[in-house]
């Protein structure tokens, strides 16, 4: 296997982490956005959850509905990312990995761009103080969240030698 294969197969395994992290966020959201906005329809909960979760990941949804959908809720939208640091404590560790990780993985495929670390940082999610995870103990990190939230994620090996070539 080719270095550069064996790269990319790291960067695919490192971005399914990422999505895990990303799902049980959105998954503890949409409980939290459930709580505190019971007037909302239950599809306006999942589109508010949905919101929130892209804009931290920087990965905005840009179909007409949900377009138009941040647009029409921006403020509730800033204000839930403002408070994500007080009302999710316990996922600010896996959020802070989950960020660093994508970036990282961002920069291997050639794109230079902090904005999401940034953001997250001017919210106050970001745990500044903690070091940038190697892919194996991101991932361990990774599935022991999705286990604990039950989902199911196949394992994918991750040797040593991989640890060492992402982090240069």
């Amino acid at each position: 296997m080719s270095a550069r294969k064996k790269k990319s197969d790291i960067v695919e395994a490192l971005r399914e982490g990422v999505a895990i992290v990303q799902m049980v966020f959105f998954k503890e959201l949409r409980t939290k956005i459930s709580k505190r906005y019971p007037e909302l329809e239950q599809k306006e909960q999942l589109m508010l959850s949905g919101a929130v979760t892209n804009e931290l990941f920087g990965t905005r949804n840009s179909e007409p509905r949900f377009a138009q959908f941040r647009k029409d809720h921006k403020a509730v939208i800033e204000q839930e990312l403002l408070g994500l640091a007080a009302n999710l404590p316990e996922l600010r560790p896996y959020i802070t990995d989950a960020l660093r990780v994508q970036t990282l993985c961002d920069s291997h495929e050639g794109v230079k761009d902090t904005a999401v670390l940034e953001a997250a940082d001017r919210i106050g999610i970001l745990l500044k103080d903690r070091d940038i995870p190697l892919p194996s103990v991101f991932m361990t990190f990774a599935r022991g969240l999705g286990d604990q939230h039950q989902l199911i994620t196949p394992p994918v090996q991750i040797t040593t030698e991989d640890d060492s070539t992402m982090v240069h």
